[in-house]
C-alpha cells in the first residue's frame, strides 16, 4: 500500500487554502457591490426637502489645502436640519456592516481632507440656509445656521450696530467649521477663539438625533462639539454672542530685528489691561523692500527714515496691531496708542499705519485673496502647519527652525502671537499646552504643483516633517492645531489625558464611527459575514 508524499499533501493544502481564499474575497467584493449598489437607490427615497446629487461631484473631493482627493458616493444639498437628521439616521440604520460613512462640508477650507468622505456622503452645510436672527439688548446675540459665512453674519449684524467678538483671519469660512476647530485670531487673547463665545447649538448626531445643547442643557455634547473635530455631531444652528461694533480701526505694523525684543513686548500688550483690541504677528525673511511693499496699504510715520530701512537678507519680526474706536473718538485712541508703543521697542523709523474700516480691516485676507486668484495662486495646494507652543518652548523653536530649517518666507505669510489660556474653556475637546501662556505659530505656505524647487508641495511637506520632528525630539510640548495624524496612537498622543473623554463622547455620540471620516480619528468598523 502506498501513501502520498508529504510534498504532494502540502500542495493540495496550499492549493485548497488559495482556492478558499479566492472564493471569500470574490464573495466579499460581490457582497460590497451589492451593497454600494443599493446605497444610491435608497437614498433617493429619503423624504427630504432638498436633494442628493450622485454625478458631478468633484468639487466635494477637494479642498484648500489640495493634497487630498476622495470622491464621495453622493452630495445632500439640504434645505432643512431633518434633512441632515433624515440622512445620518439612514445610515445608522444600516447598522456597523455599512462602510458608508457622512461628512458636513462648509466652504471647503480644509487642508488636509478633514471634510470628504471616500464612497460616502458628503452634506454641503452651505445649501442649509436659515434667516439670521438678531437679538439686541444688554447681552446681544445671533442665532446662524452652522453653514452661514462668518462674513455674512458680520454684514447683518452691523446693521444693528453689533458685531461678533472674536474671528478668525479670513471670514469666508462656515460657522460649522470654525466652531469644529476653534477659530482663532488677533482678538482671542482678549476675548478667547470662537467656542469661547457661543452660547447654544443645535447639534445633528451620529445617531441622527437632532438635539439643543448649552452650558446647562446636554452640556457634555456642547462642550464635545466645540473643537471636537466633527467627531460627535454637525452643527446645524448656532447662538453667538454679539457686542457694539466700532466704525474704524488703526492698523499698525512695526518691526523687530530680535524676537525677544519682539516677544516681550507681544506678552507685555496681551496682559495690559487697557490695550490694543488686535494683537498679532509675522516672522518675514529676506524680504526685499519690505516697508516699500507695504505702502499700497500702510503710510509711515517717518517717510524719510522709513526708506532708509533696508530688510533684504535679514529675518524679521512685525508686530501687527489693531485699534479699535468710533469717528468721536479719534484724539482719544491716537493718545492710547502713542502711549501703548511708547513702551514697546521695535525698530523707530519702522512704524506704518492705515485708517481702515472695521469690515475692511476684518475682511482684509478677502482683499489679497481676489489678488492670489488673479494671479491663479489660489486654488494651488496650501501644506499648512499651525503649532500651538508653550511659551517657555517658544524661544528653542525659533531658534531652530528659523535658524536651520526655515530659510525665507517667500512661500506663504508666517504667523508668531501669544494667547491666554484662561480665556479657553478647559471643557472643550481642544488640546492645548499645558501653560497659561501659549503662542500660536502657522507656516501658511503655498506650494507651486509644477516645481521641484523649495517651493514645490514635496519640500514644503519634508520642511513641515523637520519641524515636526524636532518639536517631538526636543519635547517642547507643541499641539497641532487643525491636527492631522495618521495612526489612532498618534491621535492619543495629541489629546493627552483627555482621550479617555475624546473616546467616551464618540461612543456616546456616533457609536457607528460614521461622521466626519476625513480626520482619520475612529476607523470605520465594519462587519463584512
Amino acid at each position: 500500500m502506498t501513501y502520498p508524499s508529504v510534498s504532494l499533501l502540502r500542495q493540495t493544502n496550499l492549493l485548497f487554502i488559495r482556492s478558499f481564499m479566492i472564493l471569500l474575497l470574490s464573495f466579499l467584493a460581490i457582497k460590497l457591490n451589492l451593497c454600494f449598489s443599493s446605497i444610491p437607490s435608497s437614498l433617493k427615497t429619503l423624504p427630504l426637502l432638498g436633494h442628493f446629487t450622485f454625478n458631478e461631484n468633484e468639487f466635494a473631493a477637494r479642498d484648500f489645502g489640495g493634497q487630498c482627493h476622495f470622491l464621495p458616493m453622493a452630495v445632500l444639498h439640504p434645505k432643512s436640519v431633518s434633512d441632515i437628521a433624515t440622512t445620518i439616521k439612514h445610515v445608522w440604520q444600516r447598522g456597523p456592516g455599512s462602510e458608508l460613512t457622512v461628512a458636513a462640508r462648509g466652504n471647503g477650507h480644509s487642508v488636509r481632507g478633514q471634510a470628504q468622505a471616500h464612497r460616502g456622503i458628503v452634506i454641503k452645510m452651505e445649501a442649509l440656509r436659515r434667516e439670521m436672527q438678531i437679538h439686541t439688548g444688554t447681552k446681544p446675540y445671533v442665532d446662524v445656521s452652522g453653514g452661514e459665512l462668518w462674513i455674512n453674519i458680520l454684514r447683518e449684524s452691523l446693521k444693528y450696530g453689533l458685531a461678533p467678538k472674536s474671528w478668525t483671519d479670513y471670514l469666508h469660512l462656515t460657522v460649522g467649521g470654525t466652531l469644529s476647530n476653534a477659530g482663532i485670531s488677533g482678538q482671542a487673547f482678549r476675548h478667547g477663539p470662537q467656542i469661547s463665545n457661543v452660547h447654544q447649538l443645535e447639534v445633528v448626531t451620529g445617531k441622527g438625533e437632532v438635539l439643543n445643547c448649552s452650558e446647562q442643557q446636554n452640556a457634555d455634547l456642547f462642550h464635545g462639539v466645540l473643537g471636537g473635530l466633527g467627531q460627535f455631531g454637525i452643527i446645524t444652528q448656532a447662538r453667538i454672542s454679539l457686542e457694539p461694533a466700532p466704525m474704524r480701526v488703526m492698523w499698525i505694523r512695526v518691526l523687530y530685528s530680535d524676537f525677544s525684543t519682539f516677544s516681550r513686548d507681544q506678552e507685555y500688550l496681551i496682559s495690559a489691561g487697557k490695550t490694543f483690541d488686535y494683537i498679532e504677528g509675522l516672522v518675514v525673511m529676506n524680504k526685499t523692500g519690505l516697508l516699500n511693499n507695504w505702502r499700497s496699504t500702510f503710510n509711515p510715520k517717518d517717510p524719510v527714515q522709513a526708506s532708509r530701512f533696508k530688510s533684504d537678507g535679514r529675518t524679521l519680526f512685525c508686530l501687527e496691531l489693531g485699534k479699535y474706536f468710533n469717528s468721536e473718538e479719534t484724539d482719544v485712541a491716537n493718545q492710547e496708542i502713542e502711549m501703548l508703543l511708547s513702551q514697546c521697542s521695535y525698530i523707530s523709523s519702522t512704524l506704518i499705519q492705515s485708517e481702515v474700516s472695521y469690515i475692511d480691516f476684518l475682511d482684509r485676507v478677502h482683499a489679497s485673496e481676489l489678488k492670489m486668484r488673479s494671479r491663479g495662486l489660489w486654488e494651488i495646494p496650501h501644506p499648512w502647519l499651525n503649532l500651538l507652543i508653550p511659551r517657555s518652548k517658544i524661544h528653542n523653536f525659533v531658534q531652530e527652525v528659523f535658524g536651520n530649517i526655515i530659510t525665507d518666507t517667500s512661500n506663504g505669510p508666517v504667523l508668531v502671537y501669544p494667547l491666554n489660556k484662561s480665556k479657553w474653556n478647559n471643557r472643550t475637546s481642544v488640546a492645548l499646552p499645558e501653560e497659561d501662556t501659549f503662542y500660536l505659530v502657522a507656516l501658511l505656505s503655498h506650494a507651486v504643483s509644477s516645481s521641484t524647487g523649495t517651493d514645490s508641495l514635496e519640500h514644503i511637506l519634508a520642511q513641515n516633517e523637520r519641524i515636526l520632528n524636532f518639536c517631538e525630539a526636543a519635547h517642547l510640548g507643541v499641539k497641532q492645531y487643525l491636527p492631522h495624524y495618521t495612526t489612532q496612537d498618534q491621535w492619543q498622543a495629541h489629546f493627552g489625558p483627555r482621550w479617555e473623554v475624546f473616546v467616551r463622547r464618540k461612543s456616546a455620540y456616533d457609536p457607528l464611527a460614521i461622521l466626519a471620516p476625513g480626520q482619520r480619528i475612529f476607523p470605520k468598523a465594519i462587519s463584512y459575514l
